[in-house]
């Protein structure tokens, strides 16, 4: 069995699924095996896999069960196949992998270099670049890689608003060398098979209940809860088609713009599992160490939501609706961090 199983998870994604399948297959490092879980597309996406990837594992839902269950399914299987195997879990890696992403040939062998390097390490963050499309004179598309940063990894900040480190930012010596971090982007992550045995509840590693969006931000806190550390990872560097615009260094005017450039259901999610995420991870002594940052932010959304996005207001009732099962997964993140000598505190990564 390979040391590192990759995954995909796809929704009608054949406008950038061949590339990102592409650069996979063009990676210098062999040692992998790959897992396309196909959330019920109509556009062909899991017909390509197979008619040209044959030699890759396919998983077809009858429905779109979303990014955070797939990727369950895919973590699950892998898990499965190793133990199937005989084969011990303390060096295999699980690679999540967006299929809007192109990785560099010598990708996935500085990813693995590097979590050799790093052993305390359970989860590692690339250098990931933005890509757009470009329409040649042909019609067709291609992608015109830029040096912009995508992502070096997730900041979390004192108001709790997590954002991708260094979005939008041009790429420079701030992000050329490697350090520890709050997290990693569900976009493009590596993580520790036996990290991710410890972080999972109720067997999953990400939190169903969130569906889509902020799952990797919630992944990323409990890791940090049970002291597994996140490494950036310069040297691997990839490039993503991000369709949610984001930045790290943003004006209110600037976050409000691209809050209305995103859709109502993916607003309503990102509300709904925020507050989710903070029943689930955060400390009322934290809040209210960093309440002069906290509540206003707090404050201040509501009052947007209020008067130009409504729709999300509903993410209220729908997070209280849930908190009973937030309270639960967090009393059993307690106890897996007690279990491991003590919940560890995340102020530090908080700026």
């Amino acid at each position: 069995m390979a040391r590192v199983s990759i995954h995909i998870v796809s929704w009608n994604s054949m406008r950038y699924l061949p590339q990102a399948l592409e650069s996979i297959a063009a990676q210098t490092y062999r040692d992998f095996s790959v897992i396309v879980v196909d959330n019920a597309s109509t556009d062909g996406s899991i017909e390509h896999v197979r008619d040209n990837h044959p030699g890759w594992a396919t998983l077809r839902n009858a429905n779109n069960r979303g990014f955070a269950a797939g990727h369950n399914q895919a973590v699950a299987f892998a898990h499965s196949l190793w133990q199937k195997a005989g084969e011990p879990l303390d060096d295999k890696l699980v690679l999540v992998t967006n299929p809007d992403i192109l990785l560099e040939p010598d990708f996935l062998e500085k990813l693995v270099a590097a979590a050799d390097a790093h052993p305390e390490a359970g989860s590692f963050a690339c250098k990931l670049r933005k890509v757009i499309s470009v329409t040649r004179a042909d019609e067709r598309e291609e992608p015109k890689k830029t040096t912009l940063i995508d992502s070096a990894g997730l900041l979390i900040r004192k108001s709790r608003a997590v954002v991708e480190r260094g979005a939008a930012l041009e790429d420079g010596e701030r992000y050329a060398t490697g350090s520890d971090v709050f997290g990693v982007s569900g976009a493009l992550a590596l993580y520790r098979m036996p990290a991710l045995d410890i972080a999972a509840v109720d067997g999953e590693l990400y939190d169903e209940d969130f569906q889509n969006y902020k799952e990797d931000v919630d992944l990323a806190w409990r890791l940090q809860t049970l002291g597994i550390p996140c490494r950036y990872v310069p040297e691997a560097v990839a490039y993503h088609y991000r369709t949610a615009k984001g930045s790290e260094q943003r004006s209110l005017a600037t976050a409000v713009r691209e809050r209305r450039e995103k859709s109502s259901l993916v607003n309503y999610w990102s509300t709904r599992n925020h507050w989710m995420m903070l029943i689930k991870n955060d400390t009322l002594g934290g809040l209210l160490l960093h309440g002069y940052r906290f509540f206003p932010y707090e404050i201040a959304k509501l009052v947007y939501l209020t008067f130009s996005e409504p729709g999300s207001l509903k993410a209220i009732p729908a997070t209280l609706s849930l908190t009973g099962k937030m309270l639960k997964k967090r009393a059993a993140i307690r106890a897996a961090a007690n279990a491991r000598g003590g919940a560890q505190s995340v102020r530090k990564w908080l700026v």
